[in-house]
């Protein structure tokens, strides 16, 4: 209606109907100039897009119009807009191959600003250096070293000759020696955020190259070895939880429900970190950044794996980055576990529902039961995770299960795999330091060194349970071999499962925490059960070892039944090897660690990536095809600090939970950051 008053219509209608006008047939004056005025706006239009276009094209905003004009001089003063003032540094972005390309020049204009501003210190600095030395003598040091190196490490990560300045630690005090002359939002206009990430993490993540080209040459093998893991899932499974490597497509574990979660990601991303493989860490990082996401499943997940491989994996690359998004990430995890505690003891059920959070137990668990390696292996991460977050409701939880546990009845001096949540009460009297059991001794050693002495109630406990294992389950075979046997009631099976193998370095690492009288035999202990373990990977046709070996009359350390036989990617024996060699020194668990390496290149590897072994007493044997995500995050991580020096994760600053993800111990590492 408004643009019929402003145009009028010459429309005649005839018996309601309209016709066609066949009146006057020229335009009136002031419709001459109303058209001309529409063409003239539709040319100015035209005209304007043509001169803006390859600007509008290029993704320019606001910001970046800002930073030509005000690098264009000082005599164009422009306020900058509101979320630029601080240099750009408010919304921080990850894509670095869809910059402005004008920013190309923007960072050239710096580089040359910050050579000549080098150049010009360097000069002044040696000149006052031969003034001094000239008064004081020739001994006085010329200072001016540090300054000119860091401010080279910046030019040079912005003229592209280091990879990331990830790996330059002291990012943050080399923006604070920048040249006087340099603005710092100068460097936040560039978006180097989009460069650099901030390394406020735990020390003892980077490094560790050894000094013997033997050496050096095995762990970049391990390197290797991992890159050829990585790079076939990104090709075929990215996204997925696992990867078939025959197959070449996905792969999900019951434990993972059906539900995509990007377990090998989560998994092989502090491997990636400590490797210095960031290219693809950046890549499973941003792909967590962005797909994450337990809220839009509707699958049934493993509250312990979903533990130790998710929540463990998030919050150890946080302790080593500094990285707020795992710390979130990883309480995002936790959330989607709480309602599994939901039973009338506090000790939680195996499975949860991620959409409706109803829980239960495994069929097969004994009466119902939930299973000890799996609510006493959360202790490590919920604790921690309580401590950064200043949520304390994951420490409660856990302390709960530990509290509940300390006053219940011991058969044999040992806790029972099985315990039911809705009665308290013990199922199958079957206690084993292999499967349904392994996990909960070593976190009560773990919780211990994590609260640098302040759990005393783990260690109290780690220290019954130790002398009550080696009085039960540890045995002596007829040729001398010290084993971990399971025991069902009152009766002892003669079986050690390759899990157990762990507790070769659990011993070792916990010898110190023994009685001063009992420290030497665990060592040794340690030492023992380690080389029963090599035993069974030695006596194999691939030289890797079975699931399960047995010990009778006829044959030690040997898998007996076709169950038993399969080799699928384990860690437990690579990661004694890995503490044996820290605490002893003795070259043989490296060469014992190099021999497993070999193997599993020799007879694991294919073109798809690396799969397990349905039978290792068969060079030629068949493969299961998957790729584990504890391969990417436990074995090859084990074996790589197995030929690193000890100042790549050390031990007295970090523990490694059972997963193998570093978590910090406080009190002695700067990453864990308590929240009052």
């Amino acid at each position: 209606m408004a643009a019929s008053s402003v145009l009028p219509t010459y429309q005649r209608y005839i018996n309601g109907a309209p016709v066609t006008s066949v009146g006057r047939k020229t335009l009136r004056l002031r419709e001459k100039y109303i058209v001309l005025l529409v063409l003239g706006t539709f040319v100015a239009i035209c005209i304007g897009t043509f001169f803006f276009l390859p600007e509008l094209r290029s993704g320019s905003t606001i910001n970046t119009a800002y930073r030509h004009i005000r690098d264009a001089g000082s005599d164009l003063l422009l306020p900058p807009p509101p979320h630029y003032a601080d240099g750009g540094n408010v919304v921080r972005h990850h894509n670095v191959n869809n910059e402005d390309p004008h920013k190309e020049v923007d960072r050239a204009k710096l580089i040359s600003k910050i050579q000549e501003d080098l150049e010009r210190e360097r000069q002044k600095n040696l000149k006052e250096s031969m003034d001094k030395a000239q008064v004081e003598g020739p001994l006085v040091k010329n200072d001016q070293s540090h300054s000119s190196s860091s401010t080279e490490t910046i030019v040079n990560a912005l003229q592209g000759k280091s990879s990331d300045l990830l790996s330059q630690d002291k990012w943050l005090n080399n923006v604070g020696q920048l040249p006087m002359s340099v603005n710092k939002n100068d460097i936040g206009g560039l978006d180097l955020n989009d460069i650099v990430r901030d390394h406020t993490g735990g020390p003892g993540t980077r490094g560790g190259e050894p000094s013997d080209p033997d050496i050096r040459e095995k762990r970049n093998k391990i390197k290797e070895m991992m890159k050829h893991a990585w790079d076939n899932y990104v090709q075929y499974a990215w996204g997925q939880n696992e990867l078939r490597p025959l197959s070449k497509r996905g792969h999900s574990a019951g434990i993972f429900g059906k539900t995509a979660l990007g377990a090998s990601i989560v998994d092989g991303l502090s491997t990636l970190y400590i490797m210095e493989l960031l290219d693809d860490y950046q890549k499973g990082r941003d792909w967590i950044a962005a797909n994450l996401n337990l809220d839009v499943g509707n699958s049934e997940i493993s509250v312990f794996e979903t533990n130790i491989r998710f929540i463990g994996g998030l919050l150890s690359c946080y302790a080593m980055t500094g990285d707020v998004m795992f710390k979130e990430k990883a309480e995002h995890v936790a959330q989607k576990l709480l309602p599994a505690f939901n039973t009338p003891t506090g000790i939680p059920y195996a499975i949860v529902n991620l959409k409706s959070g109803a829980s239960k137990n495994y069929a097969w668990a004994s009466s119902s039961s939930s299973i000890l390696a799996e609510f006493g292996t959360l202790h490590l991460e919920f604790v921690y995770l309580s401590d950064i977050t200043g949520n304390p409701v994951y420490k409660e939880k856990v302390n709960h299960i530990r509290d509940f546990l300390s006053k219940m009845d011991k058969p044999q001096g040992l806790f029972p795999n099985y315990l039911n949540p809705k009665t308290g009460r013990w199922g199958q009297h079957h206690m084993s330091m292999g499967a349904l059991g392994d996990s909960f001794y070593e976190y009560l050693l773990k919780s211990w060194i994590q609260s640098n002495g302040e759990d005393v109630q783990a260690l109290q406990m780690y220290q019954e349970l130790a002398e009550a294992i080696n009085d039960k389950l540890v045995q002596t075979s007829k040729g001398g071999m010290k084993y971990l046997a399971d025991l069902k009631y009152d009766r002892i099976e003669h079986k050690m499962d390759h899990l157990a193998c762990f507790a070769g370095g659990l011993f070792a690492i916990g010898s110190d925490y023994m009685p001063p009288n009992r420290k030497d035999y665990y060592l040794q202990l340690g030492k023992d059960i380690t080389h029963t373990c090599h035993e069974s990977y030695d006596r194999t046709a691939t030289k890797l070892g079975p699931e399960s070996f047995r010990f009778t009359e006829a044959s030690e350390a040997r898998a007996m039944k076709q169950n038993e036989k399969y080799y699928i990617q384990r860690p437990e024996v690579i990661e004694s090897y890995f503490v044996l060699w820290r605490v002893t020194k003795d070259p043989k668990y490296r060469q014992w660690g190099w021999e497993a390496a070999q193997a599993i290149d020799k007879h694991c590897r294919v073109d798809g990536g690396f799969s397990g072994l349905k039978n290792v007493y068969m060079t030629d044997s068949a493969k299961d095809d998957v790729q584990q995500s504890f391969f990417l995050a436990e074995t090859l991580k084990y074996l790589y600090l197995l030929f690193s020096e000890d100042d790549l994760i050390p031990l007295d600053s970090w523990v490694l939970n059972t997963e193998a993800h570093p978590l910090p111990i406080k009190g002695k590492n700067s990453a864990y950051k308590t929240t009052s």
